[in-house]
């Protein structure tokens, strides 16, 4: 296999860590994921995750209760998920390092650029934990935020669809899947690739998107060495 990408961040759900339980860290569900990624950084990928927390606590979603102390709750939720990926990476042999953009330095490294790089240089894969650190950011905009820091050459979103549709695909059995899409397209026409923000954030620093669905894991193996899957996209031709 030959990679078409050097160094990649995948954004993973926390949805896709939760299995068939729907709630919670699956551990089957994680080790199949993290086989993936071992295969990815066996051919030589550098890898980087960002986790989103949606499997245990969602900010947005909490009604009365204060959004900063909501988010930073989410933020928490995060952490529970790349330490269960730093494990399962770790039982399959694969160096990892988990790095939080709040410190907590009795469980996890804090979030410092430089030696994010250093990490995966050295074939570590390193997750990525608390999102950005600051509440009413999506983990999607860390994905994009770590991504553009870590100057990797794509974001991957594993989801659980197939990529993206002009509607959901799950209520309307119609929902045509598009191949490629611009950044102009996302924003303008509002599609559910990213929040506005990550998107922006990623067409500002060149950064194309391929969404795919990890209901799959081999598809980030399929996306690393360029396979044509989900939706990809890029800056406007």
């Amino acid at each position: 296999m030959e990679p078409k990408y050097k160094r990649v961040l995948l954004k993973l759900s926390g949805e896709a860590l939760a299995g068939p339980d729907k709630h919670g860290i699956d551990v089957d569900t994680v080790l199949h994921i993290c086989s993936a990624i071992k295969q990815c950084v066996d051919i030589g990928v550098q890898v980087g995750i960002v986790v989103g927390g949606g499997n245990f606590w969602r900010g947005r979603s909490s009604g009365k209760m204060d959004r900063t102390r909501a988010d930073h709750m989410g933020m928490l939720a995060t952490v529970i998920n790349a330490l269960g990926v730093a494990d399962a990476l770790e039982q399959l042999e694969v160096p990892v390092r988990v790095q939080t953009a709040i410190s907590m330095q009795q469980v996890a490294e804090p979030y410092i650029r430089n030696r994010a790089v250093r990490h995966l240089e050295k074939g570590r894969v390193v997750v990525f934990g608390c999102g950005t650190g600051n509440p009413f950011f999506s983990t999607d905009t860390a994905a994009a935020l770590r991504a553009a820091e870590i100057d990797a050459d794509i974001v991957f979103k594993a989801t659980m669809v197939d990529g993206v549709y002009d509607s959901d695909p799950k209520k309307n059995p119609a929902a045509v899947k598009y191949n490629t899409l611009s950044f102009h397209e996302v924003l303008s026409q509002d599609l559910q690739v990213m929040d506005s923000t990550a998107a922006s954030l990623c067409k500002d620093n060149h950064l194309p998107i391929l969404v795919f669905s990890i209901e799959n894991p081999q598809n980030i193996v399929d996306a690393v060495c360029g396979k044509e899957i989900g939706t990809l996209v890029k800056e406007d031709a």
